[in-house]
């Protein structure tokens, strides 16, 4: 039996990616995921993880992090791929090198070898930066102080956004990059470009 697909779409908060990943798991048959809180341990994390009221360091939020997505791989994502149906994800590895390390300071070289040990081989076929400007993502959404990421501050969210961007530079063979300030049927398009270089199972 073939292996299903693993796409996995990236991004700022309020760039669009949880949209384009419920459409494209709809349109392709896929199952759609999504990080954190997919699954009942991970609801429970979710809850600590945003909550800004529940102080903790940078590496305590990547380790919670972490045990969702270890714990997501083994009980969710690899059980689905191995049958040979595929996943598209909204958020995955990268999102926690790019919030908890490029965002928060994290230190990225334990971070990586931290994913290592959450995700296996589990790695993506295509990974899709949804990437918009700051000033359009903030006009996009409504702040909400009690979320611990909403709430952080504008130098925060340029952080993550500029660790996406070299992350996707870095490696232009599994990571495509879509600008998606324009309008949805736009953006759909050029989405659609890009995963019908793929082959769907």
């Amino acid at each position: 039996m073939a292996r299903g697909l693993f796409v996995v779409f990236e991004g700022v908060d309020a760039c669009g990616k949880s949209t384009q990943a419920r459409r494209v798991a709809a349109a392709r048959g896929a199952r759609f995921v999504f990080e954190p809180g997919d699954t009942e341990l991970g609801a429970h994390l979710r809850t600590v993880l945003l909550d800004a009221h529940v102080p903790m360091s940078a590496p305590t939020e990547a380790l919670l992090m972490l045990s969702d997505r270890s714990h997501h791989v083994a009980t969710v994502i690899e059980p689905t791929l191995a049958a040979g149906r595929s996943v598209v994800a909204d958020r995955f590895s990268h999102s926690t090198l790019a919030y908890q390390g490029y965002g928060r300071g994290a230190d990225l070289s334990l971070l990586r070898a931290a994913t290592e040990l959450a995700i296996g081989d589990c790695r993506p076929d295509l990974t899709v930066l949804l990437d918009v400007p700051l000033e359009v993502a903030n006009d996009r959404r409504a702040r909400d102080h009690r979320d611990r990421f909403e709430s952080a501050d504008l130098a925060f969210h340029e952080r993550v956004r500029a660790g996406y961007l070299e992350m996707a530079a870095a490696d232009p063979t599994t990571w495509a990059v879509v600008d998606a300030t324009g309008e949805t049927t736009e953006v759909d398009a050029a989405v659609d470009r890009l995963l019908d270089r793929l082959v769907w199972p």
